[in-house]
Order: C-alpha cells, then structure tokens, then sequence
C-alpha cells in the first residue's frame, strides 16, 4: 500500500526531559515517518505522521498507551479540524449542541480565514453563516478567506466602505467559482424588491455564499438555521455576548460592520 497519513494526540502528565525524543525515535524505529508536530492546547501534543504500514501505527497506538507519561487521546485519519490544530497550535472551539457551529475571537483571525478557506475551497452548493458585533473583523475575513481559496469575491450587499446593495450582476459574476456576501441585516431590512430577487436567484446557484448576520436573515426570509452547512461565530473575546437589540430599520452600529 502506499504513504497514509494518520493524526496522532496525545496528553502529557509528566513533560519529563526526552520524552519527545523517546516518542520520536520509536516513529523512527516503526518506520513512521513524522510530518509535522505542534503543541495543541496546553498539555497536548498533536502529530501528523506517515507510514505505509496500518498495522504499524497500530503497534505504535499500544506501545505509546504502555507509557505512564501521557496518555494517546485521537488517532485516526486526519480531518480539517485536526490539520488547523497541528497548523496553529489549538483546536477550533465547536458548539458541543450544534455541530456545525465554529467559535472563534478576534485574535485568532488568521486561524479562522484558514479555516473558511478550507470551506471555501467546496465545490456546488454551500451556504455559510457568520455571527458578530460590528467590526469585529467578519467581512475582512471573508475576503482574505477568498482569496486564499483562489476565488473570486461578489458583495451582494454589504456595510463594509459604504451600505452596497446590488439589483444585478455582471455576466462573469454569475460564476459557481465566485463567493457570494450577503449582508443578512441590509437584505433583508434595507433593500428593494430588484435586489432580493437577486439574492433568490444566487442562493439557488450551486456556488459557496457566505450570509452575515443569519439570524435575521432566517427571521426576515423563508430560510432556516438548518439550511445552513455551517455557521462561524465570531467575538471580540470570550465573554462577548452576540446581540441584534439595536438592530431596527433605522441606522444602528450594524451600519459600520
């Protein structure tokens, strides 16, 4: 068989000195060859590795859970979660009642614009929502997400420079290689009857659209949550709170986003 790579975990009791170094040389004697390796999350240690042998990294797994040392918490194929981990040193937080719900805070923007370029990299249809106050740095990261995915952007409507609301597209817009961002609050409370027959139209294209604000998206459209593939919350810290209160048909802090 050929080269597989496998993700490896595990949890460190006692950082005694060389203990990396044992874990390395028994790879080495294994022939499994390490890829990359990071510290993920206080005392853990996350590793991806490569071997040509599943029996290997099986003898590798029992071999590690004789060591009192640590103790071996995933190993198993490596799924996007687990590559972002290894990448930024921590795993993204996941809402642990809705699975497809991502936590992030500002400081971590450049693991959550690798992460929506992951998603943005899909091909046909896939409809992501984002949640945050104003300028907390949603749309930026939407952009850079594009453009690290190689594609092309589309502002549908937005309140980035100024309120933008558009009524049609250019024919090479109209592309299921572009991003599409919608404004939820502007489409929805801010908009002519020309521009949400617009949107209609780009949310039955089979193209990635990213909608800000989903929440009053669904509440104001006959969209649901559930249509949603995934949903990213975005906060200034920890603690913030995500509300809409301020939100009316006037203008409100959500103007400047």
């Amino acid at each position: 068989m050929g080269l597989k790579e496998w993700y490896l975990e595990y949890e460190i009791h006692k950082n005694r000195p060389g203990l990396l170094g044992d874990i390395s040389s028994l790879l080495g004697m294994l022939e499994i060859n390490i890829v990359t390796i990071n510290g993920v999350d206080n005392m853990r240690r996350g590793m991806l590795i490569r071997s040509s042998s599943d029996d290997q990294v099986a003898r590798f797994k029992a071999i590690l859970e004789t060591i009192e040392d640590i103790s071996v918490s995933k190993v198993r194929e490596p799924r996007l979660r687990d590559r972002l981990a290894i990448r930024h040193g921590r795993y993204i937080e996941r809402d642990a009642d809705d699975k497809k719900t991502f936590r992030f805070i500002r400081n971590e923007l450049g693991l959550l614009v690798d992460f929506m370029a992951e998603q943005f990299k899909r091909e046909g249809h896939f409809l992501v929502g984002i949640r945050g106050m104003p300028r907390v740095g949603k749309t930026e990261s939407i952009v850079a997400a594009s453009v690290c995915a190689n594609k092309r952007w589309s502002f549908i409507s937005s309140t980035l420079l100024r309120q933008t609301v558009r009524s049609q597209l250019a024919e090479d817009e109209m592309s299921e290689d572009h991003i599409f961002i919608i404004d939820g609050i502007v489409t929805t409370m801010r908009s002519t009857e020309k521009h949400r027959t617009l949107v209609s139209d780009i949310m039955r294209l089979p193209a990635v659209k990213v909608v800000e604000h989903p929440d009053i998206f669904v509440r104001e459209t006959e969209y649901e949550l559930d249509d949603f593939d995934c949903i990213i919350e975005l906060r200034n810290d920890e603690g913030e709170e995500i509300t809409y209160e301020v939100v009316e048909s006037g203008f409100s802090s959500f103007d400047i986003s």
